[in-house]
């Protein structure tokens, strides 16, 4: 296993009937994802709905993961936060929860300066020895983080060991390739753009429809790792029409329905995330239904 995984799921967060966190299920879910090929997951991220989750369900959850999984997969907690004394503190916690790893996103809505990021993510780098995974997505935090700044950060704290780029910058993210020092690693951080990563020498994925797909995942990472291009691109067509329908709304909202249907029990997000349009759910039903054997025992 790799040590930060290769093909890594951004998990949702069960809730029960009532909204409350549900820890069971949790375990569940996350043995079942382990099974069906992914060698990562990420807790309490965007689509587990980290803001949400106040710091004990947070903590909790990280826990009933890590104990179901074990050493099978990396525990990968998500903590960051637009403050950095609470970001530090997080991320202590969940070194206590148990995380493997951590993942920190570039501080929403402050909008901080390339030097601010610096200082908040060598903050948290230095409130525990766990790797951390910069979390880079411009989209949701109106602030992006460059390569060159990225890169000076590892540089300065070692156990910075990776980035999940969702700027959607094939660009950037080569020149992060090209640039970066042996060990570091380069996660696409958008499903739709996982080959397209592979092409610039990415070195894995942290995806939302690996939920489904994580078996199609590895076979065309092995696909274009061993030069069959054409079988890797024919997986990646095959997966669009469930690409379009998973981000047709606000993520999680159509992934939390599909695992609904799929049999898990992992109920309604939090608001202000409400429920699944009926045209869409329509849309995804027919796509969802070809994983629904996937769940027999599960």
């Amino acid at each position: 296993m790799q040590r930060l995984g290769t093909i890594v799921t951004a998990m949702v967060t069960p809730f029960d009937e009532r909204g409350e966190l549900d820890t069971r299920e949790a375990g569940r879910l996350a043995r079942w994802l382990v099974e069906r090929g992914n060698d990562g997951l990420v807790i309490a991220g965007s689509t587990g709905e980290g803001m949400t989750l106040d710091a004990n369900e947070r903590n909790a959850l990280v826990s009933a993961v890590k104990e179901a999984v074990g050493t099978r997969a990396t525990v990968i907690a998500n903590v960051g936060t637009s403050d950095t004394r609470a970001s530090c503190r997080a991320a202590r916690e969940a070194q206590n929860a148990g995380a493997d790893a951590l993942l920190v996103v570039v501080p929403p809505y402050s909008k901080p300066t390339q030097s601010g990021m610096l200082a908040h993510f060598g903050g948290v780098a230095e409130a525990t020895p766990l790797p951390v995974i910069v979390y880079n997505i411009p989209g949701r935090t109106a602030a992006n983080m460059l390569p060159e700044t990225l890169l000076e950060l590892h540089r300065r704290n070692r156990n910075v060991l990776g980035v999940k780029e969702s700027s959607g910058d094939l660009k950037q993210i080569a020149t992060i390739v090209r640039d970066r020092a042996p060990g570091f690693r380069v996660l696409a951080g958008d499903d739709h753009l996982f080959l397209p990563c592979l092409a610039v020498g990415a070195d894995g994925v942290v995806g939302v429809a690996s939920h489904l797909c994580a078996t199609e995942f590895r076979s065309m990472l092995e696909a274009y790792r061993a030069g069959r291009v054409a079988d890797a691109a024919a997986i990646h067509a095959s997966l669009l029409a469930l690409f379009d329908a998973l981000f047709a709304t606000s993520n999680p909202i159509p992934i939390k329905w599909a695992m609904n249907e799929l049999g898990f029990k992992v109920g309604r997000c939090r608001l202000p995330l409400d429920e699944l349009p009926a045209s869409l759910a329509q849309r995804l039903a027919p796509l969802v239904a070809a994983y629904r054997t996937a769940t027999a025992g599960a």
